[in-house]
């Protein structure tokens, strides 16, 4: 698909994880006003819910989609507070700042947690969390996160997936900035449920979450919720009764989020998303090794979602005057997250193309050259 089309409106060009750059057509959808009770607007939730199934490679009479009011976090708060029985216990496969998130939502909550670190730069073994599960009898559930978006590492979630349903545990995935551009088998994967977010690789805007459940992981959850609003077992109720929401839905994020869904669906679905998603960042790549910047994952473990760079050890350089100078050009990146280095991170995501990415790597040249740096004379830190 061409990006000529998109020049000459785009507001800043969002290289981030999201909320991402968005087609005009999403951003039009969402100057309606629909009732929440109004048929056509129950229709478009029916539609929606549908389509989630298929990006996920499943059926109707094995999974289920449950959207829920909220941002990614409160998805997986709603899960976490929904599914876990008392005597229940998780254990949180963590590599990365949203590893950690899901283990404090788990702890705030005061389900039994126990966590298996691994380094920021390092994979999963699926071969760790069986010996983990072997030693702990306990452990109901397992989390991890897909994409790790600290660093942009790929987790492996089919491998971890088969040693967990071999030991007949439940398995949550945070699919937050993958779902709809990295290929997920839900069902092969073994999923139980996996949470993302309207504002991410689907392209829509945010407002709201989404949980795709297996149905009998699901149904076997009724009564167990902590909190009223983030019952994804009456969520699913109600949607199944009436095709209501309980409580105020995001209308207009919503509306917007069915045209993302219908533009995903024209880009060739997920392996066409991933194909230009993959182009935006092997551009991004060669163009910052050009410069002199280093990546922070060995090429192996990076995906290509998000791009975690190490800071250029250079004394002129600053990261707070470097994004500065970025957004004065209409470029919007993200600071880093990673704890054992200096990063910034830059997205391939949303609604972007190769050209942009090339835009983005002659206003990095700018920025430099406005700091003083020049490319190629550091080391990266």
């Amino acid at each position: 698909m061409s990006d000529t089309r998109i020049r000459s409106w785009k507001d800043k060009i969002l290289f981030t994880p999201g909320p991402l750059t968005t087609s005009q057509a999403v951003k039009l959808a969402m100057l309606r006003d629909l009732g929440s009770r109004d048929f056509e607007f129950i229709e478009s939730i029916k539609d929606i819910r549908r389509r989630l199934l298929q990006i996920g490679g499943v059926t109707p009479s094995e999974y289920t989609a449950i959207p829920m009011q909220g941002s990614g976090t409160f998805g997986l708060e709603a899960v976490v507070s929904s599914v876990m029985p008392a005597d229940g216990k998780l254990l949180v496969v963590r590599n990365g700042a949203y590893g950690k998130r899901l283990a404090q939502i788990a702890t705030v909550l005061k389900v039994p947690t126990v966590e298996l670190v691994v380094p920021e730069d390092k994979k999963p073994a699926a071969e760790d969390v069986a010996a983990t599960l072997d030693k702990d009898p306990g452990i109901t559930h397992v989390a991890m996160v897909h994409c790790e978006t600290t660093t942009g590492l790929i987790n492996p979630v089919l491998a971890v997936g088969e040693v967990i349903a071999k030991r007949s545990r439940q398995f949550i995935v945070d699919a937050m900035s993958s779902f709809g551009a990295v290929p997920i088998d839900l069902a092969k994967a073994h999923v139980d449920y996996l949470v993302s977010s309207a504002n991410k690789c689907i392209e829509g805007v945010p407002g709201f979450s989404f949980v795709v459940a297996k149905l009998g992981s699901l149904k076997a959850t009724a009564g167990l919720a902590r909190s009223v609003s983030l019952d994804i077992y009456a969520q699913w109720r109600g949607l199944e009764e009436n095709g209501q929401f309980r409580f105020t839905p995001p209308t207009h994020s919503l509306l917007a989020f069915r045209q993302a869904l219908v533009e995903l669906e024209e880009e060739g679905g997920v392996e066409a998303r991933a194909a230009r998603y993959r182009a935006n960042y092997e551009t991004l790549v060669a163009g910052m090794r050009e410069m002199g910047f280093e990546e922070y994952l060995s090429p192996h473990d990076q995906g290509y979602i998000i791009t975690s760079f190490r800071f250029p050890a250079h004394p002129r350089f600053s990261f707070e005057r470097f994004y500065k100078a970025l957004n004065e050009r209409g470029y919007v990146i993200y600071p880093g997250k990673v704890s054992d280095a200096d990063c910034f991170r830059i997205g391939s995501i949303g609604r972007i193309f190769p050209n942009d990415v090339r835009d983005l790597l002659g206003a990095i040249r700018e920025a430099l050259a406005e700091l003083g740096v020049e490319p190629r004379t550091w080391q990266a830190q």
